[in-house]
């Protein structure tokens, strides 16, 4: 239902949120995440400039979250790459469909409401700290060094 491309968003957002305080390279972000280091870069772009994700060139650069975990949903980092949208009105523009939608699109509309719903509700903090022990991206034999104990007291 997602594009691979918002998978991959969501990999890397998840990813840059165990390291809120430090820059996370795109070459660590596509090791972490086994996103193409090239795809990822764009990826970064559409994020950057839905101001979900600053960045610093050069060395020593890297990217990190534009505000904290728990401000940012799924809804947010879905829409940056592939916005999910309602159906307001009959796409095939008929006349006898003005003012409601047939059956197929109302279900379809249903459908998005509700995905938007769910996507909304959930943050990258929620999704980080819902079950200690299965964790995004979190393979304890990557060489790539993450912050495990985010979250944690």
């Amino acid at each position: 239902m997602l594009s691979q491309t918002t998978e991959y968003a969501l990999r890397a957002m998840s990813c840059l949120a165990y390291m809120p305080d430090g820059l996370v390279s795109t070459a660590q972000l596509a090791e972490v995440t086994h996103v193409p280091m090239n795809y990822l870069a764009k990826v970064l772009q559409l994020l950057a400039k839905s101001d979900l994700i600053t960045g610093r060139r050069g060395v020593g650069g890297g990217y990190r979250l534009k505000r904290p975990a728990q401000e940012i949903t799924m809804l947010d980092v879905v829409n940056a790459i592939d916005p999910i949208k309602r159906i307001e009105s009959c796409p095939l523009n008929l006349e006898n469909h003005s003012g409601k939608l047939c059956p197929l699109h109302s279900r379809l509309d249903s459908v998005n409401k509700s995905i938007i719903d769910q996507f909304s509700g959930i943050t990258l903090y929620d999704m980080l700290t819902e079950d200690p022990a299965v964790r995004p991206l979190c393979d304890p034999a990557m060489s790539v060094k993450v912050d495990l104990t985010f979250g944690q007291s």
